[in-house]
C-alpha cells in the first residue's frame, strides 16, 4: 500500500516552508508520496496515511494558518498519523532549552491531545534583517535574539527520515538506510 504524506505548514517568510520542503524530499526519498504545502492550502485530507503539520513561531504561537488547520481537521487528524513541529528559535544550542522548554502552543494543546501526535519537534529558524519591518527589529533588538540562519538540517532530516521509517514499519517495510 503507497504511503502518502501530507507535509503542511505555515510561514511568513520563507524559512519554515523550505524546512517542510526538506522534510517533502527526505520522506520521497525513503520511497513515500509526499506533498508538500502551505497550510491554507489543503483542501481534503483524505488521500493522505499521514500529516506532518508546522509552523513558524512568533511570541509562543503559531501562525494563524496553522492553528486554523490544526483545529478545522481536528476529526481527521485523530484518526491518521500526525507529526507536529515549529520553527523559530535563533541561536546556538538546544533549540528547546532556547524556549525555555517550550514545545508547543499553550493554546493549542488540547487540539494535539485529542489528535494525539506521534512527536513533537521544535527546529531552529532564520532571522534575516534584510527581511524584517521596523517595529519587528524593534523587538528582536529587545528581546536579544540573534540575527541569521540557525536551521539544524541533520536535525530536520534525521526527524523527517524517522517519520518515514515509522510509517514504512506500519507497512511491513524497513528502511536499511535509517536503523530498520
Amino acid at each position: 500500500m503507497d504511503k502518502k504524506v501530507l507535509v503542511a505548514y505555515a510561514t511568513k517568510r520563507g524559512a519554515t516552508a523550505e524546512i517542510a520542503e526538506r522534510i517533502g524530499d527526505v520522506l520521497r526519498e525513503k520511497g513515500l508520496t509526499a506533498d508538500v504545502l502551505p497550510a491554507d492550502q489543503v483542501r481534503d485530507l483524505t488521500p493522505y496515511n499521514g500529516v506532518v503539520l508546522g509552523s513558524a513561531v512568533y511570541i509562543g504561537r503559531w501562525r494563524k494558518e496553522a492553528a486554523r488547520f490544526l483545529k478545522a481537521n481536528k476529526e481527521e487528524l485523530a484518526d491518521r498519523r500526525v507529526w507536529l513541529f515549529s520553527s523559530g528559535p535563533t541561536g546556538e544550542g538546544d533549540p528547546e532549552e532556547l524556549m525555555d522548554g517550550w514545545r508547543f502552543p499553550g493554546g493549542l494543546q488540547p487540539v494535539a491531545d485529542e489528535i494525539e501526535p506521534e512527536a513533537i519537534a521544535v527546529f531552529h529558524g532564520r532571522l534575516d534583517v534584510e527581511k524584517i519591518n521596523v517595529l519587528e527589529k524593534w523587538v528582536v533588538n529587545n528581546v536579544g535574539a540573534p540575527m541569521g540562519d540557525f536551521r539544524d538540517w541533520d536535525a530536520v532530516e534525521t526527524w523527517a527520515a524517522s517519520i518515514a521509517n515509522a510509517l514504512k514499519e506500519e507497512n511491513g517495510e524497513q528502511d536499511q538506510s535509517f536503523g530498520g
